[in-house]
């Protein structure tokens, strides 16, 4: 049972790594915004999974629901600052300015 763990932890280590593509590169505040919440929730299950490896399971699931709290209030600021700020896409303004259309 501990290698089913093992293989499904290293296969959500490596959605991680693709979702962290999109955040680096993602064309929009708005994607990197979910993908960061994404690799948030991923991390979350990989932690709940180490701990049944591990059998310790009372211990991680603390720390994965204080991770999984501190993530959810984390994009939330982050989806209400860029709210409020009136643009999502970097350099926005820039190109209103010059009356570019991208």
């Amino acid at each position: 049972m501990e290698g089913f763990f093992l293989a499904i932890s290293l296969t959500l280590c490596f959605l991680v790594l693709l979702c962290l593509y999109r955040g680096i590169f993602g064309p929009m505040v708005l994607d990197r915004i979910i993908s960061v919440s994404v690799i948030g929730t991923k991390t979350t299950i990989i932690l709940l999974l180490i701990g049944f490896i591990y059998g310790r399971i009372d211990m991680f699931v603390d720390i994965s629901l204080a991770y999984a709290l501190l993530n959810f209030i984390a994009t939330i600021a982050a989806a209400k600052f860029f709210h409020t700020r009136k643009s999502v896409i970097p350099g926005a303004k820039y190109f209103k300015e010059r009356g570019i259309d991208k």
